[in-house]
């Protein structure tokens, strides 16, 4: 697996497929739902993919979401190739990104169904309740970096 933080618009893209096929196809997430402004170029924000050969099977991004704190989004992983720790890579690159560029923390809205995933990687549920975004139940949640 090749990990690559975007720099071409073909790169992204190959995110745009990925996160499309995700959330879009599998989870039924409305097509203008999934793509904003962060998505108008490799400059928007701190897009990664990661590739099997030439194959782009996971993508997520992340942008400063307030001063030294990181917001880590749209972590998608192609349904055949979850369960080989390919979103812990995507998270663990964007932190160390993060880091590289003075965060000192991390924050997510993770999907209820992933909220055991993102504890694991040491993320905490700071939102009072569940709440719903794209139709979807989520948690927000915080990890101190390193």
């Amino acid at each position: 697996m090749e990990m690559i933080r975007v720099t071409t618009q073909d790169q992204l893209k190959s995110c745009f497929d990925v996160r499309f096929k995700v959330f879009v196809d599998e989870q039924q997430v409305p097509a203008h739902l999934e793509m904003d402004e962060k998505d108008e170029s490799p400059e928007s924000c701190h897009h990664f993919l990661l590739l099997d050969g030439e194959r782009p099977v996971a993508a997520a991004r992340w942008y400063e979401y307030q001063p030294q704190t990181a917001k880590l989004q749209r972590v998608a992983v192609l349904k055949e190739y979850r369960g080989r720790s390919l979103g812990k890579e995507l998270i663990l690159a964007m932190e160390e990104q993060a880091q590289e560029l003075n965060c000192v923390s991390s924050i997510l809205d993770a999907q209820c169904q992933a909220e055991g995933f993102y504890s694991q990687l040491g993320y905490k549920v700071i939102s009072e309740e569940p709440f719903y975004d794209a139709g979807i139940l989520h948690v927000r949640m915080k990890k101190p970096l390193k």
